[in-house]
Formats: C-alpha cells, sequence, structure tokens
C-alpha cells in the first residue's frame, strides 16, 4: 500500500518521535514540531502516539491514495478536500484507491499532519523515523518529499473516531508562551529583563524547524558574542549581541554561545511547531516550580483522551 506525492507542498516531511538522550554527541533531538498534533492524528487511527505521520509546513500536499485506507488530520486550520469534496479535521476519514487528496494553505498555524492506519513506512536512524532535514537522517530518504515520490503505508482495519470538542487545540494568531528566565538572564540589563515579558513580539520571517525569531524590541545584552558555547534546548530563548531573541525549536543544535535568556516551559513547547511569521507572542513569566505543577495539571487533563501523554509533551 502507498501513496504517492503528486505536488510536495511548501515543505512535507515524515515525523515521529525525537531522537533522545545523544544530545551529548551533537544529534539534535527533531521529531514532530507540534508532537500534540502529532499525537491527536495517531489517536484517531488506532495507532501509538508517535507513529510517523506526515507534517506539511503553511501550504500541504497533493496526494493519491494507490489502496483503500483510513487516514486523518489534525493540526493548523486549512482547507483539505478528498476528489473535491471538503474533509474535517480531527475524525477519522476513508479513501479508495485512485483518490486524491489536497490540503491547501494554512489559515492559521503552520503545520498539519496526515495519519494513516498503521503509520507511514520510514527509515529508521538512531531510534527515530522522523526527517531531520540537515544531517538527511530519517523519514523518506533523509529529505522532505518531492513530486513522483511514493511513500509505503502499513496496512490496518480501524473503525470511526472523532476527536471531542475539548480535546481539539484552537488555531490562532496570538499565543502566550509559559517561560522561566535561564542561565544568562543577568546579561540582560534590568530593563531588558523587563521587557524580554512585557513587549508583544512578532515571529519574524526567519521561522523553520530550527528556530523563530522574534521582532518588537532590542534587548540590551551585555555577552557582545563572546560568550562560551554551552547546552541549548527546544525552547531556549537566546539572545545575540544585536539584541533580537531568537526561540530554539526542535531542529535546533545542541550547544550555542549566545546568552540563554530564558527557556519555554515543557508543557507550552509543542506550541512553538503552530508559530508562522506575522504571528504574536507574549511571555508569560513562569517559576520553575510553577511550571512544573502546570505541567502536572496539563498531563492529568489530556489523559483523558490521550493516555500516553507522558510520552508526547
Amino acid at each position: 500500500m502507498s501513496i504517492t506525492v503528486i505536488k510536495p507542498g511548501l515543505q512535507t516531511t515524515i515525523q515521529s518521535k525525537p531522537r533522545t538522550g545523544m544530545r551529548h554527541l551533537g544529534v539534535a533531538s527533531g521529531g514532530a514540531a507540534d508532537p500534540l498534533s502529532l499525537a491527536l492524528v495517531n489517536r484517531l487511527l488506532g495507532n501509538a502516539l508517535d507513529a510517523p505521520a506526515l507534517e506539511a509546513a503553511l501550504l500541504g500536499p497533493t496526494l493519491r491514495f494507490d489502496a483503500d485506507c483510513a487516514f486523518a488530520i489534525t493540526g493548523a486550520a486549512a482547507v483539505a478536500t478528498l476528489n473535491g469534496a471538503s474533509v474535517n479535521f480531527h475524525e477519522t476519514l476513508f479513501a479508495n484507491a485512485g483518490d486524491e487528496f489536497v490540503i491547501g494553505a494554512a489559515k492559521k498555524g503552520a503545520r498539519v499532519y496526515v495519519g494513516v492506519a498503521g503509520g507511514f513506512e520510514a527509515d529508521d536512524v538512531l531510534g527515530s523515523r522522523s526527517t531531520y532535514l540537515l544531517a538527511a537522517l530519517g523519514g523518506h530518504q533523509g529529505r522532505a518529499l518531492e513530486e513522483g515520490d511514493t511513500v509505503l503505508l502499513r496496512p490496518k482495519e480501524v473503525g470511526s473516531l472523532r476527536t471531542p470538542d475539548e480535546f481539539i487545540p484552537p488555531m490562532s494568531s496570538s499565543w502566550v508562551l509559559r517561560a522561566c528566565e535561564s542561565f544568562e538572564a543577568s546579561a540582560l540589563s534590568a530593563d531588558a529583563r523587563a521587557r524580554l515579558f512585557e513587549t508583544n513580539w512578532t515571529v519574524g520571517r526567519r521561522a523553520d524547524r530550527m528556530g523563530l525569531q522574534l521582532d518588537g524590541a532590542t534587548l540590551d545584552v551585555s555577552s557582545s558574542g563572546r560568550m562560551p558555547s554551552a547546552p541549548v534546548f527546544p525552547g531556549t530563548v537566546q539572545c545575540p549581541e544585536g539584541g533580537t531573541p531568537y526561540v530554539l525549536s526542535v531542529d535546533a543544535g545542541t550547544v550555542g554561545g549566545y546568552p540563554r535568556i530564558a527557556q519555554v516551559a515543557r508543557l507550552d513547547q509543542h506550541l512553538l511547531g503552530q508559530l508562522r511569521p506575522g504571528d504574536h507572542v507574549r511571555f508569560m513569566r513562569r517559576e520553575p516550580q510553577a511550571a512544573i505543577d502546570e505541567l502536572r495539571d496539563k498531563i492529568t487533563y489530556w489523559r483523558a483522551w490521550l493516555p500516553d501523554i507522558e510520552q508526547v509533551i
């Protein structure tokens, strides 16, 4: 069983779980930019929550199903059609051999996830089938899908399911990210430390799976670009000497030489995958213990629909 790529979209990759436990070896984590949406699409298909699915950024692909198949879509708000008829997000859908599936441009949010019953076949590299584009690892030959590609499926029969309304994440153009001050927050002036949490930031044009530049204020920072390299993680907010902060995302490297002024709390890191250029972002200051307590509350909430949510966020 397979699907054929008629049009690849802007950037469509196969994503699954991250590569964990190897950052000390210089291996970036990668994985789905929005792992919650990945889990939600797999829940509708009876798959493991991290089963390989397609991640389409901003403009989705046109696909042809080469065999009968159950599939589902979650993530960014977009128009999707099957043989020209609109289909719904967040419910199990069924395609016949020869059907054509189209995902249009995302209207709110940045990434749409397409899953199939049984999951997609993908290259397993270092414990994950996720595509890491910078090193050409995993996924489909380590790259984004191209016109004419054939992607294999793992056939599986499933029934119909729909995500309950209370578990459908809203998509927006304005986001709030809970964050804690990080190791080099003291490199900012007192006014800059306040502005970090008081500014309505705008996601700049430099925004991808590596990270997102934030425009809206210039922060006074004392490092002058001479700080020794130090470990960084998805969600780390760095501030280069120019004073424009940059939020690292899932494909970011493992070390960096700019002050780490904040860290997006684990419970909100999945939101980074839905931020797009022009979106507005506000950081909400949290002390570490408060962020931990709110993560526990979030896990408790989501466990009713996603029993293995601890593996996701």
